[in-house]
């Protein structure tokens, strides 16, 4: 089926395609962007010259798989063995903490009814967050969906300067009251990387954090969330940006670069769309919204793929550690397994 490209984020439909780059330098030149940046893989960045907030587009059909049919590149055995490789090496000094991720896959049943459009529709039903939305670029093989609830980094033009925030998510819970001791030192120990991140392309001083460990309930679950803001300096570019911060530290670890060795070893699969980055950039305004892309499904050659992981410390338990994967995956496979009959019902 024939689709042109579209994308939607913050409640605005992108539409008019103007040009697609892997260049974060391009975000130079102006004009208003989707960004899809990556964990493993080059960015995308879609310029688009119509940006409506009017809900006037019909999104495509979606059939999604069989909730059986998924399969992880990690078994629970498997997954469980590789947490204990990691507590071996926070033993051995090189990490505090990782992000240990698996990558779900299934293939769609059926290529005329894979609109990511669609299946966008559905999530915002079954799983409304505050960061959702699609970019689909037929041609260029990008078809992304995310249901993000995490902030990677809004940036805002105000009287004082740019200010940039992030809000990172540690500690994951059915219930507030499943919440331990071990998720707030996890939590605390991603706003300390952050501020160090911030603090590389900000005001000297001026990074604060507004709100620690804070309980956020999302669609069956409850997060940890914190806030850490700062004062851009006045030379900083989106790359440098980019530079300063990308991976997010709340899906790699700390040390970051030490956490970013340590994942290559244990993980069996390539992230690529899972634990980027996920919005949009309006150059010209010099603001963006960009989320963690957690929660997010990427179609590719008939495949649809949705990651999942948990932060590794010391006081980690494997079994623990697995169920929480598993209670992240579950409620957003059971969505994309449902199906949109592409007129609004």
């Amino acid at each position: 089926m024939s689709r042109s490209p579209l994308a939607r984020l913050a409640g605005r439909w992108a539409r008019s395609l103007v040009e697609v780059t892997d260049d974060i330098g391009a975000l130079e030149s102006g004009g208003r962007w989707a960004v899809a940046v990556p964990y493993s893989g080059r960015p995308v960045l879609a310029r688009f010259d119509d940006w409506s907030a009017a809900d006037t587009v019909v999104s495509g059909p979606w059939v999604g798989p069989d909730v059986a049919s998924w399969q992880s590149s990690m078994d629970e055995n498997a997954y469980r063995a590789r947490v204990g490789l990691i507590r071996e090496a926070i033993e051995a000094g090189t990490v505090y903490q990782a992000n240990l991720c698996r990558i779900l896959s299934a293939a769609m049943p059926d290529g005329t009814a894979d609109d990511v459009a669609g299946l966008h529709q559905l999530l915002e039903r079954g799983n409304p967050s505050p960061y959702g939305g699609f970019l689909r670029l037929p041609g260029h093989g990008v078809a992304v969906v995310s249901a993000s609830p995490e902030l990677f980094l809004s940036v805002r033009t105000t009287e004082s300067g740019r200010v940039v925030t992030s809000g990172p998510i540690k500690g994951t819970g059915a219930t507030a009251a499943d919440l331990t001791d071990k998720d707030s030192a996890e939590n605390v120990m991603i706003v300390d990387l952050v501020r160090n991140d911030l603090s590389r392309v900000c005001v000297p001083g001026s990074v604060t954090v507004p709100a620690l460990l804070e309980v956020q309930e999302h669609p069956g679950l409850v997060h940890l969330v914190s806030r850490v803001q700062g004062l851009l300096c006045g030379d900083v570019t989106w790359s440098g940006l980019f530079a300063a911060t990308f991976p997010p530290g709340s899906v790699t670890g700390a040390p970051k670069s030490s956490a970013l060795r340590v994942i290559d070893e244990c993980e069996s699969a390539p992230r690529e769309f899972y634990c980027g980055a996920f919005g949009w950039v309006d150059a010209d305004a010099g603001e963006a919204e960009l989320a963690v892309a957690i929660r997010t499904f990427w179609l590719r050659d008939g495949v649809l793929r949705f990651g999942t992981g948990a932060g590794i410390t010391w006081a980690s338990d494997a079994r623990r550690e697995w169920e929480e994967t598993e209670l992240k995956a579950r409620r957003l496979v059971e969505v994309a397994s449902g199906s949109w009959s592409g007129d609004g019902r």
